[in-house]
């Protein structure tokens, strides 16, 4: 598709994309931006052996963005006829005008445009598939788990997909158009044992049409899914106290995006809000670790040919062998730092103002295996499954539920372990890293980062020991 194609989808022309711009800087400013989206929003779910409800939506508008120092103004319109289009660029001038002014205005720094189709190829568009195929999904997910798993009581499981056309437009008269797709199917399960119970869940999400879902991906969720059920219902809560935490492969990267990653955001870098502010340049943990956040990764949740400000998808290192070296810039915080934007200008929706926002971020393999490092730790904790956390951005203080994990004791992994929480600092527990393994795995569960609003990202780890942190047990 070419730029005519998204130009008709919104009822728009170039000389009206100029105009609407044009209006939002009447009143003075430094930079205007319009973001228009299209999307379509479906879900079915199943649950009590049946499809039992379905959902469609259709989102549409613009939001209109004026920079004029350092203060913004923002304003949307839930159509795009051109009377209340330019009613929402009037208005985020005026909600722009009581400003002081920055230095750095270089908000429009040429950044290449175009259409971009390149980090998730078409594969299948979803709104082509028939409804009774994406049902068959569900029933075939749920039968693979009653069949592996006797003690299962429930499967709940829900299919969702969307498709949004995104066109962007600013006055440096950069114009960007982007197609994207996102596909993800939940499934959780409750076991019962004795009158006991215990759930577990398994997701994937990835940008891409329904190509995405083959048997083999299904059979693999529901193997996912009944794993470890025999460790749940005879795991204990074990003793508390400081030790070393070695943290599995994959789904363990939610406390690198929590704990660390939100630190390295620069809209608190430029607040003064992170512990890591004004330490680029600087050695921050072993040489060993590199932490990236990266936008390439094919059909991952967290892919951007462009990020929401059309400044192209990148793969950004913040840690290159132990040394900070950048931050996660959105174009205000690059413009305030006199550094290109990172591609991390991300946004909700049309009704939401872009902010720096992470995509995939995860660890690079170091050279250690899994086994020896589990080896190396005389008493502690494995942890595979981390749930819901707290995280201090200043402090850099972080509280995790660990929903899995093994006691270690002399070097081996024994009794299953839940019901416990990690507890620590985030530069400090980077700093306490001793050991990286070589397993690197991306998870591609369905994770979605809340900062004010939501964006779909993905995260991961290889094996890592952490030599202290505080378990809260028994």
């Amino acid at each position: 598709m070419d730029t005519s194609y998204f130009l008709n989808r919104f009822q728009v022309t170039v000389p009206q994309l100029e105009q609407l711009v044009g209006t939002a800087l009447s009143q003075g400013g430094d930079y205007s931006d319009l973001y228009f989206e299209h999307t379509t929003y479906n879900d079915l779910l199943l649950k009590d052996n049946e499809v039992s409800s379905g959902g469609f939506h259709i989102d549409y508008g613009v939001g209109i963005r004026v920079l004029k120092g350092d203060r913004t103004g923002y304003a949307y319109s839930e159509n795009t006829g051109m009377k209340d289009m330019l009613q929402a660029a009037r208005a985020a001038s005026q909600i722009a005008q009581a400003s002081t002014c920055l230095e750095n205005t270089g908000y429009g720094k040429g950044y290449p445009a175009g259409t971009g189709h390149g980090f998730y190829p078409e594969y299948g568009r979803w709104s082509d598939r028939k409804p009774e195929e994406s049902i068959q999904v569900l029933k075939k997910l749920e039968s693979l788990i009653y069949a592996r798993e006797k003690r299962t009581v429930k499967v709940i499981a829900r299919l969702s997909w969307s498709e949004s056309e995104i066109m962007m437009y600013n006055s440096a008269g950069e114009l960007t158009c982007d197609s994207r797709p996102m596909g993800s199917i939940v499934v959780s399960v409750i076991f019962s044992e004795n009158g006991k119970n215990e759930n577990k869940t398994s997701s994937r999400s990835f940008r891409s049409g329904y190509g995405m879902i083959t048997d083999a991906m299904l059979l693999e969720m529901a193997e996912e899914a009944v794993s470890g059920i025999d460790e749940r219902f005879r795991a204990v809560r074990p003793k508390g106290g400081r030790m070393p935490v070695v943290m599995g492969a994959g789904a363990s990267g939610i406390l690198l995006h929590e704990a660390m990653g939100h630190s390295f955001e620069a809209d608190f870098i430029r607040k003064g809000q992170s512990v890591f502010s004004g330490m680029i340049g600087k050695k921050i943990c072993d040489s060993s670790i590199s932490i990236v956040d990266d936008g390439t990764l094919e059909h991952n949740r967290g892919a951007c040919n462009f990020d929401d400000e059309g400044v192209p998808g990148q793969k950004t290192y913040m840690v290159r062998d132990g040394i900070l070296s950048s931050y996660l810039h959105d174009r205000i915080s690059a413009s305030w730092s006199g550094v290109p934007s990172t591609g991390n200008g991300r946004r909700e929706s049309f009704r939401f103002n872009p902010i720096p926002r992470m995509r995939a971020t995860y660890m690079e393999s170091g050279t250690a295996d899994r086994e020896s490092l589990i080896a190396s730790v005389k008493k502690g904790i494995y942890v595979d499954e981390f749930s819901n956390g707290q995280v201090k951005i200043g402090e850099g203080d972080f509280t995790f539920y660990v929903k899995s994990g093994f006691l270690i004791e002399n070097g081996r992994l024994t009794e299953p372990v839940k019901d416990i929480n990690i507890i620590g600092n985030g530069p400090q527990a980077l700093a306490d890293i001793t050991g990286v393994g070589n397993d690197l795995k991306i998870d591609n569960g369905t994770w979605t980062c809340g900062k004010d609003q939501s964006v779909p990202v993905s995260c991961g780890i290889p094996t890592v020991l952490v030599r202290n942190l505080t378990v809260g047990g028994e």
